[in-house]
C-alpha cells in the first residue's frame, strides 16, 4: 500500500497532536520537506544497504578514523568529521551532521534521537514509492545477520521485514554465514517470484555454473533497465569457507563486462550494478568497465550523501553510490533517460529520524510478532554503562575494547584478538546493557572463543595481514573489513607502509614482542571447520560471563596503535 503526500501530511499532524515527538525539533513543514524531494526523471531507486539485520531503531556512531591511502586519501568515503561536512556541503551541529559523523555523538544522539528501525523506514519508502511510478526497491545485503533474534530464526525474522516491506532486488554477504543450503531454501521458498536475488560473481566450484542469475531485467515507465548483482567477493576468505563449500566468489571483472554487454545487447537503456564489494572497491570497478550507469555500493557502511561521478576508459561516466548501513539512511536515485542512455541524474541519501516518521501499522505489527517469542531474553539486563560503547573505527571502539577485557579476564592469555567487524548498535552512556544490545556485537554462526598458542612473529604476520586488508593501495586486494582489534598487546601503525612493514614496536607490558617466544592469545569467530572448534565456548557466555562480576562498566578507553605518516589525512579525527 503506498500513501500520497496528502496522507502522508495527515499523518505527520496526528502524530504530533497525539504528544508523538515530532515538533521537538522540527516543523511538520520540514519533516516534509526532508523526506518528500521532489520526483525528477523517469527511472527511479530506493536503495538501502547493510542494515544488518537490525529491526529497531538504534544509536550508531559512524567513524572518526576511516583512513585513505594512496590515491584513496583525501576522497570519499576516507573523509570523516569537519572534512566530510565540507566536501558534502552540511553545516556542522545539525541533523546532518549528527546523521552522517561521530562529532559531538552523545550530545547530538541525545538531542537527535535513534535512527532506523523498520517501521519508519516502511512508512518512508511508501511515501516514496507512491511519488514515483514503477520505483525499485534494492537491499545490497548483510540485511538478515546482526542481531540475537536473526541468529536465532536464521534471519527469517529479517526474510518476512523484506517481504513486508517490498524489496524488488537483493544481492548478499553475511546471508551466505547461515550455509548455503539455508540461502537456497529461501530464494526456493520466500523469495520465489517475489525478491530477485542476483549475483554475477558466485558459481558453481565444480563446472563454473551461476548459481544464482546475473542480473535481472525490468521496465519502468517505457524504459528497459538491467540490475546485476555483484555478491561479497571475499565470502569464503573473510568468513568460513565450509559454509559455502560448493561455490566460488571473487570480483570478476572481466565477467562483469561480459554481463554488461550482454543485457545491452537485450536492449537495457540503463545498467546498474547492485554491488557489495565495498566503495574503494566499486570505484577501481567503475573505472575499469564499459556501460555501467551507477554502482549501488554497500558493504563497508560508507554514508555517503553524494554520488561520486567516475570516470570510465573511454571518457565516460560511472556513478558510485553508498547508502550506510544499520537501517539509518535510505538512498533516493532519480534518472532522465532519453535516447536509449542516462542523460541527467539526481540522488539523495535520506537519513531516517525515527522520531520525525511515524511506524507503519503493518510493519511495526510483524515486528512485534517475530519478537514475542523472545522479548523476554532479549531484554534481560545484563549491565550498565557509564560511558559511550560504540564500534565503527579502523582500529578499536569501546565495544570492541569490552569484548576484549572479557576474553582476556575469563579465558586467560598473554593478549586477545577481536575481529574488526563494522556492524552493531552503540549505547549511551547510562543505558542498559541488554542481552539484545550485546549480541548486536556477536551475533554469527561461528561464535567460538578460542586460546591459542602463537608465536610473536606469527601474531605480527596475522595483524600484517589484516592489516594489509585494510590498507593495500590496491583496492582489489582489500576485504573491506576493519583493522583486528586487539588487547594488552601495544603497537605501532604506518598505513602508506609496504605490506609486511606496517606493524612496528609491538609491545606486552611494556616490553618488545619476542619474535621466538610462544604467547597465549584469546580470539572469536575463526574460519576454520565448526567441529574443531565447538570445545570453545561462545562468544557471548564469555561476555556475559564478565559482565556478572562488573556490572557497571566505567568509560572505556579503546587500545588504539600510534600511528606513523598520516598527518594531514581527512580519513583521521585531529
Amino acid at each position: 500500500m503506498s500513501i500520497t503526500r496528502r496522507e502522508f501530511l495527515s499523518v505527520l499532524a496526528a502524530a504530533g497532536a497525539s504528544g508523538f515527538p515530532l515538533m521537538r525539533e522540527a516543523s511538520a513543514a520540514e519533516v516534509d520537506a526532508l523526506y518528500s524531494p521532489p520526483a525528477s526523471g523517469n527511472v527511479h531507486f530506493l536503495h538501502m544497504t547493510d542494515s544488518h539485520a537490525h529491526l529497531q531503531p538504534l544509536h550508531f556512531r559512524e567513524p572518526s578514523v576511516n583512513i585513505g591511502v594512496g590515491s584513496m586519501s583525501g576522497h570519499l568515503p576516507h573523509l570523516v568529521g569537519a572534512d566530510y561536512l565540507k566536501r558534502v556541503g552540511f553545516k556542522p551541529d545539525s541533523r546532518e551532521s549528527y546523521a552522517f559523523t561521530y562529532l559531538d555523538f552523545e550530545r547530538a544522539a541525545k538531542q537527535y534521537g535513534k535512527m532506523g528501525g523498520y517501521a519508519h523506514l516502511a512508512t518512508l519508502v511508501k511515501r516514496l514509492k507512491a511519488a514515483r511510478p514503477g520505483a525499485l526497491l534494492l537491499d545490497g545485503g548483510d540485511t538478515w545477520q546482526g542481531t540475537a533474534l536473526s541468529l536465532w530464526t536464521e534471519g527469517q525474522d529479517m526474510i518476512e521485514a523484506q517481504l513486508q516491506l517490498g524489496v524488488d532486488v537483493m544481492t548478499a554477504h553475511w546471508e551466505f554465514t547461515y550455509g548455503q543450503e539455508r540461502v537456497k531454501q529461501v530464494l526456493s521458498k520466500d523469495f520465489k517470484g517475489r525478491i530477485d536475488f542476483v549475483a554475477q560473481n558466485v558459481k558453481t566450484a565444480d563446472f563454473g555454473d551461476p548459481v544464482f542469475p546475473y542480473y535481472t531485467m525490468k521496465q519502468m515507465n517505457g524504459v528497459q533497465v538491467a540490475v546485476i548483482g555483484q555478491a561479497f567477493p571475499y565470502t569464503p576468505i573473510a568468513n568460513p569457507a565450509y559454509l559455502t563449500p560448493d561455490w566460488t566468489f571473487g570480483i570478476d571483472t572481466d565477467h562483469m563486462q561480459k554481463v554488461v554487454k550482454e543485457v545491452r545487447a537485450k536492449g537495457a537503456q540503463l545498467v546498474v550494478v547492485l554491488s557489495h564489494n565495498g566503495m574503494d572497491v566499486d570505484r577501481k570497478m567503475a573505472s575499469m568497465v564499459e556501460g555501467i550507469d551507477c554502482i549501488f555500493g554497500g558493504h563497508t557502511h560508507d554514508g555517503e550523501a553524494v554520488a561520486v561521478e567516475v570516470r570510465r576508459p573511454s571518457g565516460g561516466m560511472t556513478l558510485v553510490t553508498n547508502a550506510g548501513s544499520h537501517g539509518k539512511f535510505l538512498a533516493v536515485m532519480d534518472f532522465d533517460v532519453r535516447g536509449g542512455k542516462m542523460v541527467g541524474y539526481k540522488y539523495r541519501l535520506l537519513p531516517v529520524f525515527s522520531n520525525l516518521l511515524p511506524a507503519d501499522p503493518d510493519m511495526e505489527a510483524l515486528i512485534k510478532k517475530v519478537r514475542a517469542p523472545y522479548e523476554s531474553k532479549l531484554t534481560e539486563v545484563l549491565a550498565h554503562t557509564e560511558g559511550v560503547l560504540y564500534r565503527r573505527g579502523n582500529f578499536n571502539g569501546t565495544w570492541d575494547q569490552l569484548v576484549l577485557d572479557a576474553m582476556l579476564a575469563v579465558r586467560g592469555g598473554d593478549l586477545a584478538f577481536s575481529p574488526g567487524f563494522r556492524w552493531g548498535g552503540s549505547l549511551l552512556p547510562g543505558e542498559p546493557i541488554t542481552r539484545e544490545a550485546l549480541m548486536t556485537q556477536l551475533a554469527i554462526t561461528y561464535p567460538y572463543c578460542t586460546l591459542t598458542e602463537m608465536t610473536g612473529a606469527t601474531v605480527k604476520a596475522v595483524m600484517e595481514d589484516v592489516c594489509d586488508n585494510l590498507f593495500n593501495p590496491d583496492p582489489y586486494y582489500q576485504q573491506g573489513g576493519d583493522m583486528v582489534r586487539v588487547g594488552a598487546l601495544t603497537y605501532a601503525c604506518e598505513p602508506g607502509q609496504k605490506q609486511g612493514s606496517r606493524i612496528q614496536d609491538m609491545r606486552l607490558g611494556g616490553k618488545p614482542i619476542d619474535p621466538n617466544k610462544t604467547y597465549k592469545v584469546a580470539g572469536w569467530a575463526p574460519v576454520q571447520q565448526a567441529s574443531a572448534q565447538k570445545s570453545n565456548p561462545p562468544i557471548w557466555e564469555v561476555v556475559e560471563e564478565y559482565l556478572k562480576h562488573n556490572p557497571n562498566i566505567k568509560p572505556l578507553k579503546p587500545n588504539q596503535p600510534r600511528l606513523i605518516g598520516v598527518k594531514g589525512n581527512q580519513g583521521l579525527a585531529v
